[in-house]
């Protein structure tokens, strides 16, 4: 019987090649339709998901924390002391100039001192100084120059909408952030990494 049917059929239906066709041609033509309407909706619907995950392959830079000993353009490694004061010291074993750089946004920092537990701040009048609770004036925008120096910018605070940076003049003393300029060499640290 089975014999039969497949014999007739393959007779029966010798055009079935060009219906399966056309039937293939129609109802592709149908699922392609919604298949470039579904994929539209998820281009649009995942349009912010593509900007999203553009802003997230940044994620592994936040949280990062680098041990780091800040050495400035003037020799000076910079630290904050047990009471919260800024400033530089030549001695390259100072334990309060031991710090810890976290990323905490694209591009920004926070800076604590491990063993004063005092964070690198800039107030709005363009002062440093040492920030016992993380705040605004904790957030520093982090920026390798062309001369391979780092520069330090509050991101909160702007005088007269220029940029004011984490500066240490020839003798060490922290400069007001007014005073400073990004070409400024006051402004130039390098980081060098603490061992663990």
């Amino acid at each position: 019987m089975w014999k039969w049917i497949l014999t007739k059929g393959a007779s029966a239906f010798s055009h079935l090649p060009c219906f399966f066709l056309l039937f293939l041609v129609c109802s592709l033509s149908v699922t392609c339709n919604d298949i470039g309407r579904d994929m539209h909706s998820t281009e649009v619907s995942n349009s912010s998901m593509v900007v999203g995950r553009h802003v997230r392959s940044y994620d592994h830079l936040l949280g990062d924390v680098r041990r780091r000993k800040l050495f400035s353009f003037h020799k000076y490694f910079l630290k904050i002391d047990k009471n919260g004061k800024v400033s530089g010291t030549k001695k390259e074993n100072d334990p309060f100039s031991i710090l810890e750089i976290k990323s905490v946004e694209v591009g920004v920092v926070a800076i604590n001192a491990m063993n004063s537990n005092y964070y690198l701040a800039m107030s709005k009048q363009g002062k440093i100084y040492g920030a016992k609770e993380f705040g605004v004036d904790c957030k520093l925008k982090e920026r390798i120059e062309e001369n391979g120096y780092n520069t330090y910018a509050s991101l909160q605070w702007k005088n007269k909408g220029k940029q004011m940076f984490v500066a240490l003049n020839g003798k060490g003393s922290p400069k007001k952030g007014q005073r400073t300029r990004r070409k400024n060499t006051a402004a130039h640290f390098l980081p060098i990494v603490v061992p663990q």
